[in-house]
């Protein structure tokens, strides 16, 4: 099975020079931890986190509406392609530590791919599994 079978197509994204209040707004509104940060011809340029946004904006006194998303997201992301079998992306997430991942392709965003994505194909379930154990286990303290 393809990443592309399983992967979310709707994503929701901001802009590196959007405020950080604005993408906490989208996260809140549309029920996500994390937006890719693309440039206007959807080229991924980083992601931002609600947990870069607390500890890197709101816990160092940072005002959220001023802060462009460009200061505080992770620049070097890791990503999938649609092609990439499903099994080798939960061995990619999992070793990067990451629930979620941008399915970019030919330099644009095009999907998510989830752990829960993955725990809901059946066929998959023991690949979630491992990624998330991987994940909790490895915890990266910043």
């Amino acid at each position: 099975m393809l990443v592309s079978d399983i992967m979310n197509p709707s994503v929701v994204s901001c802009a590196p020079d959007e405020s950080v209040a604005h993408a906490a707004r989208l996260m809140a509104a549309y029920n996500v931890g994390s937006l890719p940060v693309c440039s206007p011809d959807g080229r991924l340029r980083g992601i931002v986190t609600d947990r870069d946004i607390v500890l890197r904006c709101i816990a160092d006194g940072s005002d959220p509406g001023r802060m462009p998303v460009r200061e505080l997201m992770t620049r070097a992301v890791a990503s999938l392609s649609p092609g990439d079998d499903v099994s080798r992306a939960a061995e990619k997430m999992g070793g990067g530590q990451v629930r979620r991942m941008p399915v970019v392709q030919n330099g644009k965003v095009v999907g998510i791919l989830s752990l829960c994505d993955i725990a809901r194909s059946e066929a998959f379930g023991m690949e979630a599994a491992r990624a998330f154990g991987e994940i909790s286990s490895n915890l990266k303290r910043k």
